[in-house]
């Protein structure tokens, strides 16, 4: 077994999810590969198991916070000293996945979040250049959580994640909102643990529709918010 999980939550990806595994296997060839099916009607499971993937199921679709936890828990149930996430929407290069790893397994930093809207040494700034209203959004968010991080974090919705061992036990347990990468970094700020925002590049997603558009999307933006209000007035209580 390696000692490096990576795993992907899927819904209805059966379309996303073939390239997104042999990309995986072309680039971390030594990683296993646990595809968590969020209850899926089509053959995002069968698909998984053809490319030899582990394969959780649930009977029915409980959401991406279920999904996110039941990743994170199969790597500290099965001894993982390292674990990666990445979506099976074809976003999250494993190029750039195997960047975060090596960060992680460097010991320097607990925790690496691929992140669009930080630059660096090859990625320059402002390369993404969001809708207006996504705009609006993501610069809320992004000074929003300074108070409750303690510092400055630009993508905070980033599902592009490498962490060590000592950060599973928090992110294994089950996510209480619908904003699970915010509470996620709220989680590991407060328990001290190191972690680094990466610059990363991100493609547009392989193909069909993302999820989170009209009221979804809205709703998402509201829950990220109370979110934030919550760790906010809990970190003021301590």
């Amino acid at each position: 077994m390696s000692d490096t999980l990576v795993f992907i939550p899927a819904w209805n990806e059966e379309g996303n999810l073939p390239g997104v595994l042999d990309s995986l296997k072309a680039e971390l060839p030594s990683v296993d590969v646990l595809v968590v099916d969020d209850g899926s009607t089509d053959a995002t499971a069968a698909i998984a198991r053809e490319h030899g993937a582990a394969v959780e199921s649930f009977g029915e679709n409980r959401g991406l916070p279920e999904g996110i936890a039941a990743g994170y828990r199969w790597a500290l149930e099965h001894d993982y000293a390292f674990c990666g996430r990445v979506d099976a929407d074809g976003q999250h290069p494993p190029a750039e996945l195997a960047r975060l790893l090596e960060l992680v397994r460097d010991d320097r930093c607990d925790v690496a979040v691929g992140s669009r809207f930080v630059a660096g040494e090859g990625y320059e700034p402002y390369r993404y250049r969001p809708a207006a209203a996504r705009r609006l959004g993501t610069a809320v968010l992004r000074r929003a959580m300074a108070p409750v991080l303690g510092r400055p974090f630009g993508d905070a919705t980033s599902g592009l994640w490498a962490v060590n061992a000592k950060a599973l036990p928090l992110l294994a347990k089950p996510f209480t909102t619908e904003a699970p990468e915010v509470e996620a970094l709220i989680r590991v700020a407060d328990a001290g643990l190191r972690l680094d925002e990466v610059p990363v590049n991100m493609a547009e997603r392989a193909g069909g529709e993302s999820k989170l558009r009209g009221s979804k999307a809205v709703k998402v933006v509201l829950t990220v918010a109370g979110t934030l209000v919550a760790g906010f007035l809990l970190r003021r209580r301590r």
